[in-house]
């Protein structure tokens, strides 16, 4: 059998599982895993605090790493071109820089995301967040989205974290389910729902069928449209263990609101 017939079986096998799972079971699945509240401090060890506008300027850059020491995010999240300076102002801190790779469209040919990988690496940047090729995947191209992936692993140092944007607005449900099997197949860390530049963003739907899809043991990343903490905890809930928000303040002083000091 071809590998995509095999990839597209898989596929149709997953989806009809997911399908015949009743909702009061989904409710039951997300029940299991929610927790009354998340302090702040806890709450920070998920987020990737980002900035990925391209009109953001360096004074924004500095803002962004001072947030991330004063209330100690998971990683700062920028383009390759604004790592070194990221890098410079997180060092000693032992909080991550990570860099998106071939964003926001995902479409430019291997080599050359590769390339961007290992300058980001070399600059400092310890996480990597690359744009899955959309086009390839809904042209069923899955050998070319697999080897695009195996490509940017491979430009990876052995401690590097890859994170695979598969853009989930632009998919539907059997694709997003593909796009994370292949991910997996690939041996990236994470899938990651959005880009944000393309509309939309995380959804507990969306969390909750592609942490289905990988399992327990991979890493499922929410990001785009995050803005406030009971969004935050909901995703969290649903099966997110990473999420990337630029109001991330927001989604901390949020969580303080709640009383959860």
């Amino acid at each position: 059998m071809e590998q995509n017939e095999l990839i597209d079986k898989i596929t149709k096998e997953i989806m009809s599982r997911l399908n015949t799972q009743n909702s009061s079971k989904q409710g039951s699945v997300i029940q299991s895993q929610q927790k009354p509240w998340i302090s702040p401090e806890e709450l920070a060890k998920y987020i990737d605090h980002t900035l990925l506008k391209p009109e953001a300027v360096q004074s924004q850059f500095e803002q962004l790493c001072n947030e991330a020491l004063k209330y100690r995010f998971k990683s700062v999240c920028v383009n390759s071109g604004w790592v070194p300076f990221v890098a410079k102002k997180l060092r000693g801190s032992g909080i991550k820089v990570c860099s998106v790779i071939g964003f926001p469209l995902g479409e430019m040919d291997s080599r050359s995301k590769a390339f961007e990988t290992r300058s980001a690496i070399d600059n400092g940047a310890s996480e990597i967040d690359m744009v899955i090729n959309v086009g390839a995947l809904k042209s069923r191209n899955l050998k070319l989205v697999e080897e695009d992936i195996r490509t940017i692993r491979r430009g990876c140092r052995g401690n590097t974290i890859l994170k695979v944007i598969i853009e989930t607005i632009l998919l539907t449900e059997e694709e997003k389910v593909l796009a994370c099997e292949i991910s997996k197949k690939a041996e990236a860390d994470f899938v990651k729902t959005s880009t944000g530049f393309s509309g939309g963003g995380a959804t507990v739907s969306d969390i909750v069928l592609m942490r289905r899809t990988v399992g327990p043991n991979m890493g499922v990343k929410a990001s785009g449209l995050i803005r406030d903490y009971n969004s935050a905890v909901a995703l969290i809930q649903a099966g997110a263990t990473r999420l990337g928000c630029g109001a991330s303040v927001a989604i901390i002083t949020g969580a303080v609101a709640k009383g959860n000091y």
